[in-house]
């Protein structure tokens, strides 16, 4: 896929309002309070409101699209959408600085949002759309072409920094060593 080039928006009478994705959105028992069963987590507001931005942007595609008529296809075509919402730097093939983890300049490269961002964006909207009633097998967020897409992106924003995204290993438990006996 080709990153450097703008893709081929389409245009939306109104903008849809963004909530900025880069916000953590990770709960823990450890931050929610003793009255968390009446206020939903930050997580879960997170989503809520991922899942109306996403069914905004249905509403105010040409033509309308329903939940039941969403595919892969058009997933892809909200996350580019939110491209130009971005915060994050990647620069094109021809800048200069394209591979240097810290540009020791200003550069003209487009903004956009940030594999990580886009990641927990899906995971939040994979688990919404369920929650809804969607089936899992009929997600369009767990879409095969949704995966690659994001794949593309978290290797294209890695050569563009200078940066390698390693896979987190597992550490194997370390074996507990039977008590010696004092005898």
């Amino acid at each position: 896929m080709d990153f450097v080039s703008q893709p081929n928006n389409p245009t939306y009478e109104t903008p849809i309002p963004i909530p900025n994705p880069t916000t953590p959105t990770t709960s823990s028992a450890a931050t929610s309070s003793p009255s968390s069963t009446t206020t939903p987590s930050r997580y879960e507001n997170q989503k809520r409101r991922d899942w109306n931005t996403f069914c905004q942007y249905l509403r105010n595609h040409k033509p309308p699209l329903s939940l039941p008529m969403c595919s892969g296809a058009h997933v892809l075509e909200f996350l580019r959408y939110l491209d130009q919402f971005g915060k994050t730097k990647v620069h094109n093939q021809t800048c200069p600085f394209f591979g240097l983890p810290n540009p020791p300049a200003p550069c003209p490269c487009p903004l956009r949002q940030a594999w990580g961002s886009l990641d927990a964006l899906i995971g939040r909207l994979r688990a919404a759309y369920e929650e809804h009633g969607g089936r899992p097998e009929a997600n369009p967020f767990g879409a095969r072409a949704v995966r690659l897409y994001l794949r593309e992106v978290r290797d294209f924003q890695a050569k563009a920094r200078g940066v390698s995204y390693d896979k987190k290993r597992k550490r194997p438990k370390q074996k507990m060593a039977p008590p010696a006996d004092a005898n």
